[in-house]
């Protein structure tokens, strides 16, 4: 017994383990529970045969969250003086719970539950049987309370129980359910008693009994009706299992509600300020409807919503909404609404509570006007500390936008890991208020998240690369892509840049031969690997495909990042450079480096500062 404890102790400590993965996939899963119901006969099947691991495979192979078990031997001589219920938690790695019904056999026979919970509260009552006496076990858990029973084989006495059980869920504070072998058919007098206090989840026109060939339908799972607003039921299913036991399971897949305060998972952030227009972008917790209400007077305010093809965007994580027809230079005030789909079938969606944020506000810039001031990060690597190094230095600058020029969420491994550091850049500098551009560098490509990294994002014109303008300001941004060759053995033979790199062939082409290029006041070429300089790659395609490009364009300046040692590179000092060149520093505090830059009427300028607030360089452009 003692050996028992420990291995249990152990597998209830891997349980944390085993749970990662599942984190990762939200609070929709969080709010998700998978209730089965199984009379086991004591882990006998159709066959004659008792097999406690075969019970377990069924119980494994559904994955639910709980499980209501009946007809559960407690060290009895019929079971081999196997305590079921523990043998049947080890086997599934959950929390057992268990009632005893009578003395049987030098031990107990009863009913008993399987969570991958632990219970917060656990108790039991007797419920009346002539034949024998039944049991009501109940356990609460942290969002409701779950009860399993076997009624009885008299009518008189499962009506009795019913009176029982309904007293117990009046007292419920949470959402309760119950579930088991209610020996009653649909149409009997207990079930339709029931059912003035209960919601049957579970699929009554599907037979439960015999397994073998089902005919009759005795096996429920119900729900206290007063509750039923707090969730809705997704899908209800008998379990194709025809030897295991003389019973199938049966298994409803609900969901609960989403309060409206944890519906929001990020706030919104500012995205593609172009074309007189900005998209605002933001993460739920759960699948959404979601829009924006947007205008220059808080009460009145449009509203704005994503429609392609004529339907709406909606039941997803990710939000984007686009903004269009706004006017240049004036302020217009903002708020983001999420409501929760519950379920979204083909005629039937069922919507929880909606969550509304906090007024924001933007103003995109007027071509008449020139002045403006950006910050530029570089090379973050996911380091916290650095980011609010950096951002110390410039917290009190009046700054228009800000662009992460690479390598900020690096090696992305997942949504949520993604999520969280973009979060964290995005509130530090305010991106709810400002515009953020990111600029994907090398190791924005690596890893397992790396393409879904894209959807966390609206580029400007829909490429990693690309071109806007800030006033009188022209701004050009390119992607190099990697930093090794194709073939090199990290990629795996998953990486082909080449029709990356030429494509920005073309549109440097066409971008330098274009109006607002050259009817620009300023200039300014910006991308995460340098092309020129001392310290850059010996892998050089972009040079190789771009340099008889830029070597007569008329660049004010070219900032870059990636090398993590800040440099500066005057025209013509490196391969031929015909602009300036400053490269950033890299994730180290006594590297690391954020630039400003400013333009006021004529003249632009770039300062470049380190973790201490000390300039590095000071440049006149």
């Amino acid at each position: 017994m003692k050996h028992s404890n420990r291995l249990m102790a152990i597998l209830f400590m891997l349980l944390p383990l085993c749970s990662l993965h599942s984190q990762e996939n939200g609070a929709r899963e969080d709010n998700t529970l998978r209730i089965m119901s199984y009379n086991i006969r004591n882990g006998k099947g159709m066959d004659d045969v008792t097999n406690y691991q075969r019970t377990a495979d069924v119980i494994n192979k559904v994955r639910p969250n709980v499980v209501a078990l009946q007809e559960v031997d407690s060290v009895t001589g019929r079971s081999g003086q196997t305590d079921v219920l523990r043998i049947l938690g080890e086997k599934t790695l959950m929390y057992p719970t268990y009632a005893p019904a009578i003395d049987y056999d030098g031990g107990k026979y009863g009913i008993g539950m399987l969570s991958k919970e632990k219970p917060l509260a656990t108790r039991y009552l007797a419920l009346p049987g002539r034949e024998e006496e039944r049991a009501l076990l109940i356990v609460e858990f942290e969002n409701y309370i779950y009860c399993c029973t076997h009624l009885s084989l008299t009518g008189e006495d499962r009506l009795a129980s019913l009176d029982i059980i309904r007293k117990e869920a009046a007292k419920a504070n949470k959402p309760l359910f119950i579930a088991g072998d209610l020996n009653a058919h649909p149409d009997s007098e207990v079930i339709k008693g029931m059912q003035n206090d209960f919601v049957i989840l579970s699929n009554i026109k599907q037979p439960t009994f015999p397994a073998d060939k089902p005919t009759e339908t005795i096996d429920y799972i119900a729900a206290y009706a007063k509750d039923t607003t707090a969730f809705t039921r997704l899908s209800s299913w008998v379990v194709d299992e025809p030897v295991a036991s003389d019973h199938r399971p049966i298994v409803t897949d609900i969901v609960f509600v989403q309060p409206a305060a944890k519906i929001f998972r990020t706030e919104p952030y500012l995205q593609n300020p172009v074309g007189n227009g900005i998209t605002v972008m933001w993460q739920t917790t759960v699948p959404t409807y979601s829009w924006v209400e947007y205008g220059t007077d808080k009460n009145q305010l449009k509203k704005a919503r994503t429609i392609v093809d004529g339907q709406v965007i909606c039941n997803d994580l990710q939000n984007k909404i686009r903004l269009d027809n706004l006017e240049p230079g004036k302020t217009y005030y903002y708020r983001i609404c999420s409501q929760e789909i519950m379920l979204y079938q083909a005629y039937k969606k069922v919507f929880g509570e909606t969550a509304v944020s906090d007024f924001h506000t933007f103003t995109l810039p007027s071509s008449s006007e020139s002045d403006f001031t950006a910050v530029i990060f570089n090379d973050l690597h996911k380091h916290s500390e650095t980011l609010q190094a950096l951002y110390k230095q410039v917290k009190d600058v009046d700054y228009d936008f800000v662009i992460f020029n690479g390598d900020c969420i690096d090696d992305p491994a997942n949504h949520d890991e993604a999520t969280h550091f973009l979060s964290e850049l995005n509130e530090t500098v305010g991106a709810a208020n400002k515009p953020v551009f990111y600029l994907r560098g090398n190791h924005e490509i690596r890893n397992a998240y790396s393409i879904g990294l894209r959807n966390l994002f609206d580029y400007v014109g829909d490429k990693t690369y690309g071109s806007f303008n800030w006033g009188d300001t022209r701004i050009v941004m390119l992607d190099c892509g990697e930093d090794k060759p194709d073939d090199h053995w990290v990629y795996y033979g998953l990486n082909d840049f080449s029709a990356l790199r030429e494509a920005q062939v073309g549109f440097l082409k066409e971008e330098m031969a274009s109006k607002p290029f050259k009817q620009a006041a300023k200039r300014v070429l910006i991308h995460h690997v340098p092309i020129y300089g001392k310290d850059v790659d010996r892998y050089n395609p972009c040079l190789e495909l771009w340099g008889g490009l830029l070597v007569k364009a008329p660049f004010n300046v070219c900032i870059n990042a990636h090398t993590h040692r800040h440099a500066y590179y005057p025209k013509g000092e490196a391969n031929n450079n015909n602009f300036p060149v400053v490269v950033g520093g890299g994730y180290r505090m006594d590297g690391a480096t954020v630039m400003v830059l400013q333009k006021k009427g004529k003249e632009m300028t770039l300062r470049v500062l380190n973790a201490k607030g000390e300039t590095l360089q000071d440049l006149k452009l």
